[in-house]
């Protein structure tokens, strides 16, 4: 990974948020979907989020934390960019976070019951995409979760977002199918994958629609979520 996200600790948020202006939404609007996606996810397979240790794979300045840490017996977050992880203990006082060398998450065995990655696998140098899915269900429990949330390349917005962000610059963007082919190879059994974001609304007749939606590969975004 060539970008250093340290140097983006105090203005990450303008930067994302300055990618999707030509949208017309508040960055925050698509990190309150993911979060509910991933909350949705915790309940229909591990049951009560209360009981559950998770891991943030990838956590920036803990910008989806901050809706998550509430719901959760605790949330752990590991970055490779210093800067952001300081960032992310003083947004999340009661997050728990440290830095990594990208390559060997800092935990044993078996650790979590739900790991999540949130558009991270793009900043990842296509040689090391196996062992990034291999590391997450390593320190996943039997049975636990591994998600992993990335950019659509076939949506056209989302590639006119990443093209005018600055951070974005070397991302290499995975189709859906090679998640999928990502987590089968590292022995992570499928129990998810849809296409999410179609709509930059939040009314109730828009979020109707996109869950009719899910199986069109046309959302800006998309999730993968399996069982180890």
């Amino acid at each position: 990974m060539s970008i250093d996200f340290s140097k983006y600790k105090d203005n990450y948020r303008g930067e994302v948020q300055s990618s999707i202006d030509f949208i017309k939404q508040d960055a925050v609007f698509f990190t309150k979907v993911k979060a509910r996606y991933l909350m949705g996810l915790a309940s229909r397979y591990l049951g009560n989020s209360v009981d559950l240790d998770v891991l943030d794979v990838g956590c920036g300045i803990g910008e989806t934390d901050r809706f998550l840490i509430p719901y959760f017996k605790s949330l752990h977050g590991v970055d490779i960019a210093e800067g952001a992880i300081e960032t992310a203990k003083k947004n999340n006082p009661d997050g728990l976070y440290k830095s990594y060398d990208g390559n060997n998450l800092p935990f044993s065995d078996s650790t979590f019951d739900l790991v999540f990655a949130i558009c991270v696998m793009h900043y990842v140098p296509p040689v090391a995409w196996d062992n990034f899915v291999a590391e997450m269900r390593r320190v996943t429990k039997r049975d636990g979760l591994v998600i992993v949330f990335e950019h659509n390349p076939l949506n056209p917005l989302t590639r006119l977002a990443v093209n005018r962000c600055e951070f974005d610059a070397d991302a290499t963007l995975l189709m859906r199918g090679k998640a999928r082919d990502l987590f089968r190879r590292n022995q992570v059994r499928l129990v998810e994958q849809r296409y999410i974001l179609f709509f930059p609304w939040e009314q109730h007749v828009f979020s109707s629609i996109e869950r009719c939606l899910t199986w069109l590969p046309l959302g800006a975004q998309y999730y993968v979520a399996g069982r180890k």
